[in-house]
């Protein structure tokens, strides 16, 4: 993500150019981050609109990365919601992202207000599989946003600033500073749950949200396959650390059932994620097969929890959501 010499001259027009830690203009949107204090809304509004003159620039978005908590309260301050989970996985590519957005749409399904935020900073997935990539943010008084409302969820992601393949060349300070931003100054309305989406891993993004977001437990995502589960364990152990409570263990990509015969053949392994819980004293909270259509569904922005909701996958999704709800209220 290359810096725009044309953007960065307006942004140096409001802001200290020592402030400015990028301004870029990708596929006609302009995004500058800005490091400061100082996120006065006339200011901010005054640089959008000076932004949308530039020669192909159809968007404008302006970030601050600083880090603005309380300091007699170490921990965000995330209003209108009143239970966080966190859905983790040790590594990446066992199906966590997919996981968060099936399980938050299962609670809402069971009538629950839910919320689902998309920390996974550097692989935002969210808005592809709810379908809101292209829509833009909004804020009514020019200080908060509004969170998209999408198939009954309230939702956000980092992913609605930037281009589908625009890579974020960013330090874990400045993400964090950003996902802040992004937490705080949404108005979420009056939700009961909300889901987050974490990176994939146990770094420092992880380890700031486990600490300054109050979490009130955090589910692990792994598939059966051992080498992913050695980083299931790691990531239970952090979470324990940091005295997050451990809602239980999903094991993604579980099985898969041939259409033509019908055999339930263990691709990945058999029970490892289960043998994996009763080891670490946590819950096992259920199996999801290994399906095409839950992979359709999500690149199409279609979740099977809502477009096959009668499906083994989507009744599994429920399942797992119903023993979640169970721990929570």
């Amino acid at each position: 993500m290359s810096e725009n010499p044309s953007v960065r001259a307006v942004a140096e027009q409001f802001f200290a150019s020592e402030s400015i830690e990028s301004a870029v203009l990708n596929n006609g949107r302009a995004v500058v981050t800005i490091n400061s204090e100082e996120n006065s809304s006339e200011v901010v509004e005054d640089l959008k609109k000076q932004l949308l003159k530039i020669p192909d620039v159809r968007k404008a978005n302006v970030v601050f990365t600083s880090s603005r908590q309380n300091a007699s309260d170490n921990h965000w301050q995330i209003r209108g919601v009143k239970k966080i989970i966190a859905v983790a996985s040790g590594k990446g590519g066992v199906g966590k992202s997919t996981t968060a957005v099936n399980i938050a749409l299962a609670l809402s399904r069971l009538n629950y207000t839910v919320a689902l935020f998309d920390a996974d900073i550097y692989g935002p997935s969210v808005p592809t599989m709810l379908g809101y990539e292209d829509m833009e943010l909004t804020s009514y008084d020019g200080k908060t946003f509004e969170p998209f409302e999408i198939q009954n969820i309230q939702t956000m992601s980092i992913g609605t600033l930037i281009g589908r393949d625009t890579p974020l060349i960013w330090r874990a300070p400045k993400a964090c500073g950003a996902l802040q931003q992004l937490l705080a100054d949404v108005n979420w309305h009056n939700v009961d749950v909300m889901v987050i989406d974490m990176p994939p891993g146990t770094g420092d993004i992880q380890i700031t949200l486990s600490q300054q977001v109050r979490l009130n437990g955090a589910v692990i995502v792994s598939t059966p396959q051992d080498i992913a589960l050695i980083d299931a364990v790691k990531g239970v152990n952090m979470f324990k650390a940091v005295s997050v409570p451990i809602l239980g263990i999903v094991e993604n990509m579980s099985y898969h059932i041939c259409k033509n015969c019908g055999h339930k053949e263990h691709i990945f392994g058999n029970n490892g994620a289960y043998d994996t819980a009763q080891k670490m004293d946590i819950d096992f909270l259920g199996g999801i097969p290994l399906e095409l259509a839950i992979r359709f569904h999500a690149d199409n922005g279609t979740p099977i929890v809502v477009d096959e909701p009668d499906s083994d996958s989507a009744k599994a999704y429920m399942a797992i959501s119903q023993k979640i709800a169970d721990k929570l209220f």
